[in-house]
């Protein structure tokens, strides 16, 4: 079965796991109707293994290939967004592995209540589990007393993943999606999809578009449809210092700017995250060097957020 689905995978230098993901794809039973690869790669290896695949769908799925305008995960699925044809688009990592049916149980999902805008498939391999006693204080202090956090959103910009429990039903409502294996409704999304803010690997930006679509829409995880993530390794994730300048900056952004929880209060509740995970990368890791880098980076992110402050309050 073909669905009016548009599928955006943003790429760079990983033909291997794509060509696992797209042989994933194919064994579906269940397609979209349009697959556009938006490719940042610095050789034409990506577009050689795509080539040859698309004449295994011709006639089926419609194959586009897209040299990256503006490398970066963001900017990358804004292009191929834009390209698009169909009312229903998917983001896919380019590092998945489907497990049966998922696509189409993804698809029932959304198709079930008209006011449903996003629906995400759970990571077998990358999901919540029950916090222990220091995470649970953490988070009451963050949100309150719940029962239960999976799915949620808590105080500045804290995302926890849905749970996989029979527990659970097979359609589990959340307050935010990622990006690893997503349908929504094209007419749910802002337009382009993800703001300018987010460059490079672009973390939190799967964040900041469910929360806006949640303005608007519900959004649900589709316990029961699963994927495998074969998260790779890259050049984008070898720097610690920028990646957890990029993390804080981000969280900043996306706490004050998206989700509109500002004040002294919140400060404090972003510090007191910032500060556990610290103390968390300490319990974990080995290296000293790798807590003072990760340490730096969060230092040299704290002028940038005062910046980000001072211009908002410039231009409210």
């Amino acid at each position: 079965m073909i669905l009016p689905v548009s599928t955006v995978i943003p790429t760079r230098n990983r033909s291997a796991p794509l060509q696992r993901t797209l042989n994933s794809l194919k064994s579906q039973g269940t397609l979209p109707a349009e697959l556009i690869v938006v490719d940042a790669s610095d050789n034409d290896t990506t577009r050689e293994m795509l080539t040859s695949f698309a004449s295994l769908w011709e006639g089926q799925v419609e194959v586009l290939y897209l040299r990256a305008d503006s490398p970066g995960a963001a900017s990358q699925r804004n292009q191929g967004v834009a390209t698009a044809t169909q009312p229903v688009i998917a983001f896919f990592d380019e590092d998945i592995l489907f497990q049966p049916h998922c696509l189409d149980l993804l698809w029932q999902v959304l198709q079930s209540s008209a006011d449903i805008g996003g629906v995400n498939a759970t990571i077998t391999n990358q999901q919540y589990h029950p916090p222990g006693r220091a995470s649970r204080c953490v988070y009451r202090l963050l949100a309150g007393n719940k029962p239960d956090y999976a799915g949620q959103i808590l105080g500045p910009a804290v995302n926890l993943l849905p749970a996989d429990s029979d527990a659970y039903p097979e359609q589990v409502p959340v307050e935010w999606l990622n990006t690893t294996c997503t349908l929504y409704r094209r007419e749910a999304l802002p337009d382009p999809p993800f703001p300018s803010h987010f460059t490079g690997y672009s973390l939190m930006e799967d964040l900041t578009l469910s929360a806006t679509v949640a303005r608007q829409w519900k959004l649900f995880n589709a316990r029961t449809a699963r994927i495998f993530h074969d998260s790779q390794p890259g050049s984008h994730k070898s720097d610690p210092v920028a990646l957890a300048e990029m993390e804080l900056l981000n969280r900043y952004y996306v706490t004050t700017q998206v989700l509109g929880r500002r004040g002294f209060r919140m400060l404090m509740k972003l510090a007191l995250w910032e500060s556990f995970q610290l103390l968390s990368l300490v319990r974990s890791t080995p290296s000293p060097g790798l807590l003072a880098r990760t340490l730096w980076g969060k230092i040299r992110a704290i002028p940038r957020c005062y910046q980000m402050r001072e211009q908002s309050l410039s231009n409210p």
